[in-house]
């Protein structure tokens, strides 16, 4: 049976990994009216990967025994100023979710549930990824800055992204 702390906190994080989704999806829609396709397509692959993550704690908890408790979501912004503020408004999120990740280690260590320890390991490389992406990305728009070819460019490269589930040793 998991440890009532654990299965509050998780049921927290997949409050978390839905507002995530819900904030990329927002993204999205912000972007398809900044007519950039490409980056709105990215968006909807990270919306994605925030929905697979939401269902790895849902399967976590019900292997478990324990109870799933969903709540209401909270409505994401709408509006960005700009492309660049929008993504360092990803990489604030993504920090925000590592240090989420991190509380939950840490209980976990604290109430000795070495099963959500072990599951845990690949949020946290997981979140290293999730930075490292969103950087590159802060990077490249910095250097593409007002040449709007480049920013032509860099939309065609971010709508090849396609969302690749996690391998059966990945996902629960």
């Amino acid at each position: 049976m998991i440890p009532s702390k654990i299965e509050n906190a998780f049921n927290e994080q997949i409050n978390a990994e839905t507002y995530s989704a819900y904030l990329y999806w927002s993204m999205s829609a912000a972007l398809e009216e900044m007519q950039l396709p490409g980056f709105a397509a990215w968006m909807r692959v990270q919306a994605q990967e925030e929905m697979t993550h939401a269902g790895k704690f849902y399967h976590h908890l019900v292997e478990r025994g324990g109870r799933v408790r969903l709540k209401a979501i909270a409505c994401p912004p709408e509006k960005w100023d700009s492309l660049l503020k929008m993504f360092e408004d990803v990489l604030k999120h993504e920090q925000m979710v590592t240090g989420l990740i991190h509380k939950l280690v840490g209980l976990a260590s604290e109430e000795k549930d070495y099963a959500a320890g072990v599951f845990l390991q690949w949020f946290i490389s997981e979140q290293v990824e999730e930075e490292a992406s969103v950087e590159t990305i802060l990077g490249k728009l910095k250097l593409t800055a007002d040449a709007k070819g480049g920013l032509y460019m860099l939309d065609k490269e971010m709508g090849k992204r396609v969302f690749t589930a996690p391998t059966k040793g990945d996902d629960e």
